[in-house]
């Protein structure tokens, strides 16, 4: 039995509320889910149960579920998944036929014609036709692009929740832009999800003068409304209200929230008594300029507004935007509201940390010995991050360090989640059970997939891989071994079900082969540990998701590259202007590290050698008189070290010999980590730059870099009796 607690969240019940979580387990728990149910009070209540993952063994290692929770008001409460009991509650299922869905009191044809979404929208027993446009694009020559669905397929064919895909594109001016929908329904109730990806597919930059969806009328509404809520709800009403959300309502609009976690709703609704229908755009304010019109003869969701400032896309960047589609009879501005909002931060179970400390589906960060001084570390580490609000920003941070060195010429330097910056967020939540945590790891890996990753390219060594920093998130960029992480994609698809994170982490796996096919790679030594490092440890991650060899054929390449390299060096050095060969501290942890990683698949003493070899090395040659490692070996760069990595390269070497003066030699550096102390603060002073509203300065980087070095180098100290 694995408790699901669901802390108090909103004033009014929710009944059948539509909640999703994932699971893991040890080898050998779950051999199928076929009995697994969730319950509360002994009472079964309708679920979807499907793995994600399996073991070796055949047994599962990742479960994701779908189920209708009654959630009271102004109160927590208690489910519990039982992986035994059986049975299943009964609910009304959706059914799909062909292009027709039939949800709730919704039915829905979708439509192959051009310009066209919908072939028709009914109701309960009223035929609304198309009433839903499909995405109308402009550029900023004045080029109107047609829309045309190619296929659709289905993404998600439960009974529960069903999604259907529309694969297609824009089409005018002699270009052609790749577009996606995806349609989201839910058992029982009469709204759905519509997210659209637009994706450059051309080899100039998309200048977007306006993307819009609207709704239209046949017979005009008595009333037309466009609301606004941040802390108080404000309702525009008039003949046509309009509402902008732009860089100046930003900068001047006070908000307290966690943005990951909930910033604002904003939706539009047109209605009579008999019928209405409302939209709400997902993250209107994170992922700004938005706005919404309305009028009796309907609205229009304006997902860039066209009196904005118009937003670039570059060539093989992706973005999706997300809106929910209610339709009512006519219920109040109340409820409307109340279902926005829930859809802007909807209901997530709580599940304790130790369910995933021992189903060892992660890294050791977990730790039973509880310390309070370090836990705020942790989470104030965690949430400093600037918030970066904007289309093509949001879940995503400058790195003021790479900026003010120059590198973006002038213009801000994008981190793009080095260091897997979803990932450490996805294991800081299975390590505290912090909702906002599981919040960080949608935004951040959302962002990820969309526009850190190259969709479309002519050169195979860009294309599905995911841009180094760089100005712009990929101008001037380059795709590189080193810059591209998988992990935090995996952990989405466990927690969400979302095949695309899948898709894309196998894709970063595809474009890493094809880079490790470079000449650069051929000799040893020429490429730095960070390059063939980095690789190892996105295509033991691979293996470890899939078993499938071929990502693990790859790896054998790569240790033998360590192999030769140290033989060449008698240590893995690095090349350094052209005539010396020096140590670095955190390249060498990072080949240490991700060589760890290949050995807990893969044992074989010479591995185990070279790790304890190199850190051995590091303790005699690369510590300074006050115990911290130096940062390169040469007179004008052996200063104080503060790349944590060295923490997780002993904590390895720990794990393999049992012998304490691998951590003992940790501590300072421990120590050092920890006296600098993290504000925890999410705000700081607005700045409108180019495309984007800056909140804060601190990078993702400095969370992602430390967290699993930092976190399992403590659990390691706890169990050996230092700390």
């Amino acid at each position: 039995m694995i408790k699901l607690h669901f802390e108090k969240t909103y004033a009014g019940e929710r009944t059948r509320e539509h909640v999703f979580f994932g699971l893991p387990f040890k080898p050998g728990v779950m051999p199928e889910p076929k009995g697994a149910v969730v319950d509360r009070e002994g009472n079964v209540c309708p679920s979807e149960i499907r793995a994600t993952a399996r073991r070796s063994d055949g047994s599962v290692k990742w479960l994701f579920v779908r189920c209708m929770a009654d959630l009271p008001g102004n109160a927590e409460v208690d489910y519990f998944f039982d992986p035994e009991r059986g049975g299943s509650g009964e609910f009304q299922p959706i059914k799909l036929n062909g292009r027709t869905v039939k949800c709730g009191d919704l039915t829905l044809e979708l439509s192959r014609k051009k310009n066209q979404i919908f072939e028709c929208i009914k109701f309960g027993n009223k035929n609304f036709g198309s009433c839903i446009s499909c995405p109308r694009l402009v550029d900023t020559d004045g080029t109107e692009y047609d829309f045309q669905t190619d296929d659709i397929s289905v993404k998600e064919g439960g009974r529960m929740c069903a999604a259907l895909t529309l694969n297609g594109r824009h089409t005018g001016g002699g270009k052609t832009y790749a577009a996606r929908i995806d349609l989201t329904f839910y058992a029982e109730k009469n709204w759905f999800e519509l997210g659209y990806t637009l994706t450059n597919t051309e080899t100039e930059p998309l200048r977007i003068k306006s993307l819009t969806i609207s709704h239209s009328r046949a017979e005009a509404a008595s009333r037309a409304v466009v609301s606004l809520t941040n802390h108080e709800t404000e309702y525009f009403t008039g003949s046509d209200p309009r509402v902008v959300i732009d860089a100046d309502r930003l900068l001047y609009e006070p908000n307290e929230h966690i943005a990951e976690v909930f910033y604002g709703t904003f939706f539009a609704d047109c209605s009579d008594d008999d019928f209405g229908l409302s939209a709400t755009i997902f993250q209107p304010h994170q992922n700004f300029p938005k706005a919404f019109a309305a009028d009796g003869n309907g609205f229009c969701a304006e997902l860039v507004p066209e009196s904005s400032e118009c937003i670039v896309m570059q060539s093989g960047m992706a973005r999706e935007q997300k809106l929910m589609f209610h339709f009512h009879r006519g219920a109040d501005l109340k409820e409307i509201n109340n279902r926005s909002i829930i859809y802007q931060m909807p209901d997530r179970p709580v599940i304790n940390p130790r369910v995933f400390a021992d189903s060892g589906v992660f890294e050791d960060v977990f730790c039973d010995k509880y310390d309070s001084e370090t836990e705020i570390f942790l989470i104030n580490k965690a949430d400093e991050h600037s918030r970066c609000y904007g289309m093509l920003n949001w879940g995503d941070s400058p790195n003021m360090g790479y900026t003010n060195q120059g590198r973006g010429g002038g213009e801000l330097v994008w981190t793009n989640n080095e260091y897997d910056f979803p990932h450490a967020c996805a294991l800081m939540y299975a390590r505290t059970g912090i909702r906002r945590f599981m919040d960080y790891l949608l935004v951040s890996a959302k962002h990820q997939i969309d526009v850190d990753i190259c969709h479309f390219s002519d050169d195979p060594l860009r294309l599905h891989g995911q841009w180094e920093h760089t100005n712009g998130h990929c101008k001037n960029g380059k795709i590189a071994c080193s810059h591209q992480w998988v992990e935090g994609l995996l952990d989405l698809y466990h927690f969400t079900g979302d095949a695309d994170a899948y898709n894309a982490a196998v894709g970063i796996g595809e474009n890493v082969l094809r880079l490790l096919e470079q000449p650069v790679f051929e000799k040893s030594g020429r490429s730095s540990a960070r390059e063939t490092g980095w690789a190892l440890r996105t295509l033991t991650a691979l293996y470890n998701e899939t078993g499938d060899k071929k990502w693990l054929r790859k790896c054998d390449w790569i240790v033998g590259h360590f192999r030769d390299w140290k033989d060449e060096y008698g240590l893995w050095l690095s090349p350094y202007l052209e005539n010396t060969a020096i140590r670095v501290v955190f390249m060498i942890s990072v080949a240490a590290c991700s060589l760890m990683r290949y050995y807990r698949v893969k044992p074989d003493p010479e591995i185990k050698e070279m790790i304890i070899s190199a850190v051995d090395d590091l303790i005699e040659n690369a510590r300074l008189d006050s115990g911290l490692f130096y940062y390169k070996e040469l007179p004008s760069l052996k200063r104080n070290g503060n790349n944590p990595l060295i923490l997780e390269a002993l904590a390895a070497a720990y794990e393999l010999t049992g012998d304490r003066k691998y951590l003992e030699a940790g501590v300072p550096t421990f120590k050092y980590v920890m006296s600098f102390k993290p504000s925890g603060f999410q705000g700081g002073k607005k700045t409108a730059v180019g495309d984007a509203v800056l909140c804060g300065t601190a990078s993702t980087k400095s969370f992602a870099q430390m967290f699993v070095p930092f976190a399992s180098f403590r659990s390691a100290c706890v169990r050996a009796g230092i700390i």
